[in-house]
């Protein structure tokens, strides 16, 4: 099977590239490595995979990289935001399933630089819907996010439950992007499927995301930033997890008689199931580290929910998922990784 990965080149992507092309399938990434974070944690996640190109962060896009680790991967720098490029790959490559996890991350960045927003997740979109559609694509998988929930105060939250009042613009892009494969699946016959992927941390994770900055502030002697005084709670998830239930939803070929009004699209939740006190999460990286953390206790930042809490009964039921890695186990793991010179941000 050849499948396409957009965004491999970041946390999700380059352990699902690396996962696809160890069992045999043939993988092509693409990335457009954008300075968002430090460019060295993605050029890392690259490398882990074999990706290694000699212009290093000046990579010119458009070159194929073949790994020199799996026969099976090849990777190129490219924006999905680019329709002719996209489309060239599409009409050359001919692939049968595509995992668009490219996207403009980040809440809180969202609120300062809504136009990479608009860019990434909804022209990027698109242009990725386009494709599948004139291209023979099959099944789409995508990420979208637990923020979809937004204001809404059941928990835990059920792919059923209301999702149309965002606080971010970030979520309002992810929403979006739910609507839009909605509306091409109805209209074009291919199967699209969006993952609301909850919290997710471990080796590799970003470094604007609370593992890092925690472990990095903790391990300085630096105080670390506690939002909401603390009085929070998260549905912390490991990668493996994440990883697996997505590679589960990539490979189970939706039957359409089995979707609402016979459309061949569906979202899941994707977590753990067991939301976290923020200050638990803490304690954890304290514990790992041996170490203890100086807390500056802040107000909730804008964009921002007290709560994220995932019913994931339907992707077990549908798929088979079964997170499986504990929150001491998942924090010791990162934060060996961290510590290691396999962190190139140490």
């Amino acid at each position: 099977m050849k499948i396409l990965i957009t965004g491999a080149a970041g946390f999700i992507g380059s352990k699902l590239a690396s996962l696809l092309a160890t069992r045999g399938d043939e993988v092509v990434g693409i990335d457009c490595i954008n300075d968002y974070y430090d460019i060295r944690l993605k050029l890392g996640r690259l490398a882990q995979c074999g990706i290694v190109s000699a212009y290093g962060a000046d990579m010119p896009y458009g070159e194929v990289i073949q790994s020199d680790r799996f026969p099976n991967y090849r990777f190129l720098r490219m924006d999905i935001s680019k329709e002719d490029t996209m489309s060239k790959l599409f009409k050359a490559e001919r692939f049968d399933k595509v995992v668009n996890l490219a996207a403009q991350a980040g809440v809180r960045y969202s609120i300062t630089h809504p136009e990479s927003y608009v860019e990434s997740n909804l022209i990027g979109f698109f242009n990725v819907l386009e494709c599948c559609r004139h291209h023979g694509v099959k099944h789409l998988v995508f990420a979208s996010s637990s923020s979809v929930y937004g204001l809404n105060e059941k928990t835990p939250y059920a792919e059923e439950d209301k999702a149309d009042m965002p606080v971010s613009l970030y979520a309002a892009s992810k929403k979006s992007n739910e609507l839009m494969a909605h509306a091409y699946s109805k209209l074009y016959g291919f199967s699209t499927v969006g993952l609301r992927y909850f919290t997710v941390y471990g080796p590799w994770g970003r470094p604007d995301m609370a593992p890092m900055l925690f472990a990095k502030a903790i391990s300085k002697g630096e105080p670390i930033k506690v939002f909401n005084n603390g009085d929070m709670r998260r549905d912390f998830t490991y990668i493996d997890d994440i990883v697996e239930g997505t590679i589960k939803v990539l490979d189970k070929d939706l039957v359409t008689e089995d979707c609402i009004n016979h459309v061949p699209f569906k979202v899941y939740n994707i977590g753990c199931g067991h939301p976290m006190r923020l200050m638990d999460f803490i304690s954890e990286i304290e514990l790992a580290l041996g170490k203890k953390a100086r807390k500056e206790f802040l107000p909730m930042q804008p964009g921002d929910v007290y709560q994220t809490y995932a019913d994931t009964s339907k992707l077990e039921a549908e798929i088979g998922y079964r997170p499986s890695v504990s929150l001491h186990r998942g924090i010791s793991e990162f934060i060996a990784w961290y510590q290691s010179d396999n962190n190139p941000l140490k």
